[in-house]
């Protein structure tokens, strides 16, 4: 029997280190090669890491959280024949790696080890994770995806329980091991409720990777962006007429119309009429860069926390191209298999929270960008039309926010009022 050690490879041009969003092997698991072994996450991607080898684990350096530099050891393996483990007077072979594939999920599980400090050594291939089972599981109520630990995901999927039956306790109904054994044990039905007691336990949770990533992001839009708030009510009326008359026209190949699309619409003209809103500001430099491409981000939440898959050159796209385009990069976004670019590079965001809206939102700008345009739910109420008539109309409101620094309070105006005209006059938008 020999060792293996195994350590972080090269995972993208310019990162020396990662951090460790989720370890998915104990010490003393018996592994097999391919299966998933570690997260390490670089900005807002994570790459998973398959185990390079079949064998036991002996030690695993580092806990959820830490940083990690590239080519340090992170586990140690017991595996037939030699191994790679140096021996005394001899040099291990350079680190080297394929390009990984990225996800967007991080889960628990943390393994802390004592540290094995070796030379870099040959790396291993970086894949994609395997399937976990091949078992159909019931169809469950919800099409969202439940809160859970891989290790929690596995035991579900051998025990052949749909995840969205089970009732989490965990922060945001995040489904424990014990969640999913009281539910095994009722027989599938959820426990009768104990009678109601005190509780005086404290959870303690590590902000660690995507959502360590999300609170730096809003704390440094936040410090550094002077936000200037603007709201503003649509009459969306006319505008759903059209939506539903082109859903009720539309071909095979076409994606349904929501709302969104007609907003990003709007929002694509307004740029090009206001483009010192289309802008990034570099305050190092004391620069603002206008951009002539129009790369729209849409805040999309996910299972792992808020994301914002780019729409890019949405000034080259119909109204068609755009919503497939949308549904596809935030699908992506959701199901954790949007790439690095597709996370990276909007100039202006839209954020919307569909049917719970709310009234009014004061969105944060996503840095460096200078504006945000968050959209509000629809409601029918009544409105005085041509200073005499009342009627019921479909309005909604139109939240926004500017980095005052770029935009001033005037600008931010014109251009939620040209957005306003464009929606209530929807047939501007095509022409």
């Amino acid at each position: 029997m020999g060792q293996y050690i195994f350590r972080l490879p090269d995972l993208g041009e310019g990162i020396v280190e990662a951090e460790i969003a989720a370890l998915h092997a104990r010490v003393g698991e018996n592994v097999k090669e391919d299966q998933p072994l570690v997260d390490m996450m670089t900005d807002k991607a994570t790459v998973e890491i398959p185990s390079p080898v079949d064998g036991k684990i002996l030690s695993v350096s580092g806990k959820e959280g830490e940083m990690v530099p590239v080519g340090s050891a992170l586990v140690v393996f017991e595996v037939e024949g030699a191994g790679n483990a140096p021996e005394a007077g001899t040099e291990p072979a350079p680190a080297t790696t394929k390009e990984p594939v990225t996800k967007a999920e991080a889960a628990p599980e943390p393994v802390a080890e004592k540290p094995v400090a070796e030379k870099p050594v040959a790396a291993p291939e970086v894949k994609p994770q395997a399937a976990l089972s091949s078992k159909p599981v019931l169809s469950g109520a919800t099409s969202d995806k439940p809160l859970a630990s891989p290790a929690v995901r596995r035991h579900a999927l051998e025990q052949n329980v749909d995840l969205s039956r089970v009732p989490g306790s965990g922060p945001a109904g995040r489904i424990s091991h014990q969640d999913l054994e009281d539910f095994i044990a009722a027989g599938g039905r959820v426990a009768a409720q104990p009678a109601r007691q005190k509780r005086t336990a404290v959870e303690e949770l590590p902000v660690i990777g995507i959502r360590r990533k999300i609170a730096q992001q809003m704390e440094l839009s936040k410090r550094s962006i002077p936000h200037y708030s603007y709201v503003e009510e649509v009459d969306v009326t006319e505008v759903e007429k059209l939506r539903q008359f082109l859903n009720a026209n539309r071909t095979e190949d076409q994606v349904k119309l929501s709302i969104l699309p007609f907003i990003m619409m709007a929002t694509l003209k307004g740029m090009e009429k206001f483009p010192e809103c289309n802008s990034h500001y570099d305050p190092d430099q004391s620069l603002v860069r206008r951009y002539a491409a129009i790369h729209l981000g849409i805040a999309t939440q996910t299972p792992n926390g808020l994301m914002v898959p780019v729409v890019s050159h949405a000034e080259a796209r119909d109204i068609w191209d755009m919503a497939a385009e949308m549904q596809r990069v935030t699908s992506a976004g959701r199901e954790g298999k949007a790439k690095r670019e597709e996370l990276s590079g909007s100039t202006v965001t839209i954020t919307s929270l569909g049917k719970i809206g709310g009234i009014v939102t004061t969105p944060v700008i996503n840095h460096p960008e200078v504006c945000i345009i968050g959209v509000n739910k629809i409601t029918p109420r009544p409105m005085v039309i041509n200073d005499t008539d009342i009627q019921i109309r479909q309005m909604m409101n139109l939240s926004s926010s500017f980095d005052h620094r770029v935009v001033d309070g005037y600008v931010a105006a014109e251009l939620m009022q040209y957005i306003k005209g464009a929606l209530e006059q929807p047939a501007t938008l095509f022409m």
